[in-house]
């Protein structure tokens, strides 16, 4: 099969996972790459040829627009695909990207389809002819976006609960319940240590206070349970606007049980090996 080569630039890992769903299911040809920054991206760039770059605006070392002023400098990427997609969406910025040598720009939240529309503008008949290589449609019949944030909804499955047919069951070490006095969240586990996880909620559920106390549930082994008593640390909008569709929270760990830290230490290594 004809292989495209993409790499996605974000510090949310978050959002380099639902555009690497997206990508993965619309346009199979894409082997992805990621990287958490322009800098780390420049060091894989100098390392493999990659056919289309998608990256944020506002990132730590290195911003987009720094790596984009790189690429347009450099003989392998003067003309390599690069499509901005970012929460920046004012007309200077927008300007300022173009100015540059952006060949396009997508603001976020983005859809599906729009990141696709945006592949398939940039790509052209390379994309095309990848495709018609391999048999596969320019369509992609799931929606992986969707598929992603329906993480954020779903009941964690217990080890008794069969997987939808065709359809591999969800990984249980990415997601956690998060549950206060009187409500629950399913969340997205972004990072978790000894002392406190990090996750993300969609924004359309009852949210606590900060320093509330919370209770998470968490699968640190096949259809067993661990539930860590803590408290609200913190919560922040995903994007840097309000009309953001997911917060993220931190939940301060409480325990000193042995046997819970046990349990923990067993959901890090599975969260870290996966």
């Amino acid at each position: 099969m004809a292989k495209l080569k993409a790499l996605v630039v974000d510090d949310a890992s978050f959002v380099r996972d639902l555009i690497k769903r997206t990508v993965r299911s619309r346009f199979p040809v894409m082997e992805m790459t990621e990287a958490t920054n322009g800098k780390k991206a420049q060091f894989l760039m100098t390392k493999t040829v990659y056919d289309l770059v998608l990256c944020d605006w506002e990132m730590p070392e290195m911003s987009g627009l720094e790596l984009l002023r790189w690429m347009r400098q450099n003989e392998h990427y003067k003309s390599c695909p690069f499509i901005m997609i970012t929460s920046r969406g004012d007309k200077s910025h927008v300007v300022e990207a173009v100015q540059e040598g952006v060949s396009e720009y997508l603001g976020k939240p983005f859809s599906p389809d729009g990141l696709s529309k945006k592949i398939t503008k940039v790509m052209g008949r390379k994309l095309k002819q990848a495709m018609g290589a391999s048999g596969g449609s320019m369509e992609g019949p799931a929606d992986a976006f969707k598929e992603s944030a329906a993480l954020l909804t779903r009941k964690p499955s217990s080890a008794s609960e069969p997987p939808a047919a065709g359809r591999p069951a969800p990984k249980a070490r990415s997601v956690a319940s998060v549950r206060f006095a009187e409500s629950t969240l399913p969340c997205v586990v972004k990072d978790i240590t000894l002392t406190e996880i990090r996750c993300i909620a969609k924004r359309d559920q009852s949210f606590p206070g900060i320093l509330d106390q919370a209770v998470v549930d968490i699968e640190f082994r096949e259809g067993e349970m661990a539930r860590l008593n803590g408290y609200v640390h913190q919560l922040q909008a995903v994007e840097k606007r309000q009309d953001t569709d997911f917060v993220s929270l931190v939940i301060r760990f409480v325990d000193d049980d042995p046997q819970k830290m046990e349990d923990l230490s067993r959901f890090i290594a599975r969260f870290r090996a996966g």
